[in-house]
C-alpha cells in the first residue's frame, strides 16, 4: 500500500513537471512561429533554439511518465488522457520543425546556392550549435534536479512534521485513556460507596420498624392490663 505522503509529493512532483512542460510548449511554439519568417543565420540559430526546446520537452514528457505512477490511481486516466495529448503535440512540432529545416533555400539563402564552398563553416557553426545545445540542456536538467531536490525536502520536512504530530496525538490519546481508567475506578468506588449506604438505609428502616412495632405491642399490653 502506497504511503499517503509518497502519493502527495508524487502529485506534486507531477504537477511541477506539467506546468514546465507547458511553459517550454509556448516557447516552443513561438519559436516555431518565429522561424518561418527568418533566413540565414538567424533562421539557424532559431531552428536550434527551437531543436532545444523540443528535446526539453522531450524530457519533461518522460518525467511526468515516470511520476505518474506515484499519482493516485483515481487521477490516472486523467492524466494519460493530457499525456496521450502532449506527446501528439510533440509530435506535430517535431514534423513542423523538419519541415522548417529541410527548407534549405531559407536556410541558406542565397549563399547556399553561390557559395557552396561555405559548407565547412555552417558545420563549425552546428559543431558550435550542437555545444550550446548540450549546455543549455545541461543547465535545465541541473535546475530541474535542484527542483526535484528542494520539494523533496520540503515533503520530508513536511512529513516529519506530520509524524511528530501524530506522536502528540498518541500522547494525547494515552493521556485520555489513562485519565477514563481512573475515572472508571473512582466510579466503582462509588457505586460500592452507593451500595453499602443503600444496605444500611434498609438495616436501618427494619430496625425502625421493629422499634415501632415493639413499642405499639407495649402500649397495646399496658392498655389492656389497666382494663383486665
Amino acid at each position: 500500500m502506497a504511503n499517503p505522503l509518497d502519493t502527495d509529493a508524487g502529485t506534486e512532483l507531477f504537477k511541477h513537471y506539467e506546468t514546465e512542460y507547458q511553459l517550454v510548449q509556448a516557447d516552443l511554439v513561438q519559436k516555431l512561429d518565429q522561424i518561418a519568417e527568418l533566413s540565414g543565420e538567424p533562421r539557424k540559430a532559431a531552428l536550434s533554439a527551437a531543436e532545444r526546446a523540443l528535446e526539453e520537452t522531450d524530457e519533461l514528457l518522460g518525467q511526468m511518465q515516470v511520476e505518474k505512477q506515484n499519482v493516485p490511481t483515481s487521477q490516472r486516466a486523467a492524466i494519460n488522457r493530457r499525456l496521450r495529448d502532449y506527446k501528439t503535440d510533440v509530435d506535430g512540432y517535431r514534423r513542423k520543425l523538419r519541415t522548417l529545416a529541410d527548407d534549405r533555400s531559407a536556410l541558406f539563402g542565397g549563399r547556399y546556392a553561390d557559395n557552396p564552398a561555405s559548407s565547412s563553416g555552417d558545420a563549425h557553426f552546428e559543431q558550435r550549435q550542437q555545444l550550446l545545445s548540450g549546455t543549455d540542456r545541461l543547465d535545465r536538467s541541473t535546475q530541474r534536479l535542484k527542483a526535484s531536490q528542494a520539494l523533496a525536502n520540503e515533503t520530508e520536512a513536511i512529513g516529519a512534521s506530520t509524524l511528530a504530530q501524530l506522536q502528540q496525538q498518541r500522547e494525547t490519546i494515552d493521556h485520555t485513556t489513562r485519565v477514563l481508567y481512573e475515572s472508571e475506578g473512582y466510579v466503582d468506588r462509588s457505586i460500592k460507596s452507593l451500595r453499602g449506604i443503600a444496605r444500611r438505609m434498609a438495616t436501618n428502616r427494619v430496625i425502625t420498624i421493629a422499634i415501632i412495632t415493639v413499642l405499639v405491642l407495649l402500649i397495646m399490653a399496658v392498655i389492656f392490663s389497666k382494663f383486665r
